[in-house]
């Protein structure tokens, strides 16, 4: 089941960033640390309403953070459409609960969450080393727009945009 984000889910949240940037760190993937995300990015994303959970068997699995915010750093950027955008932050999934269809889910989730609201183009970033997402968003047909260096990390962010079918 997906669902809004609530204040009592925070623990949960915080515990699946934990191991996430434990087991990022087996691939060199420095994409999260202990600077980004932090308990705020999620306590801001609940009070905005844009931060979404997947449980299975009543537990906390997984989440996605969906809004119309772009990084400054997306300006630079070939977007194919100068409209109204969905962008995918912050997704993750307990490691224990991976490769059981959760991110599939969730990426559904923000397909049919856009087109409800009469949005269908997608955004979002991962880093370069994020071998995992970018297999992801290539599984879901969404197309590498161009890079840009972002968070003062190392290695650049790939960027991609997915336009949807009405």
């Amino acid at each position: 089941m997906i669902r809004k984000a609530i204040m009592e889910d925070i623990k949960d949240i915080m515990e699946i960033i934990r191991q996430t940037i434990a087991e990022m760190r087996t691939y060199n993937n420095t994409q999260w640390d202990e600077n980004y995300p932090q308990k705020k990015d999620f306590i801001d994303d609940i009070e905005n309403n844009n931060l979404f959970v997947i449980e299975r068997n009543e537990k906390l699995v997984g989440f996605l953070c969906i809004n119309k915010i772009e990084p400054t750093e997306y300006s630079g950027l070939n977007w194919s459409l100068n409209e109204d955008c969905l962008v995918l932050h912050r997704m993750s999934v307990n490691p224990n609960h991976r490769r059981c269809g959760i991110a599939t889910e969730l990426m559904k989730f923000t397909e049919d969450l856009a087109l409800k609201n009469n949005i269908r183009y997608l955004k979002t970033d991962t880093y370069s080393v994020n071998s995992k997402m970018r297999t992801l968003l290539k599984k879901f047909s969404y197309n590498l727009v161009g890079e840009m260096h972002f968070n003062g990390k190392e290695k650049s962010f790939y960027c991609y945009e997915k336009i949807l079918n009405k």
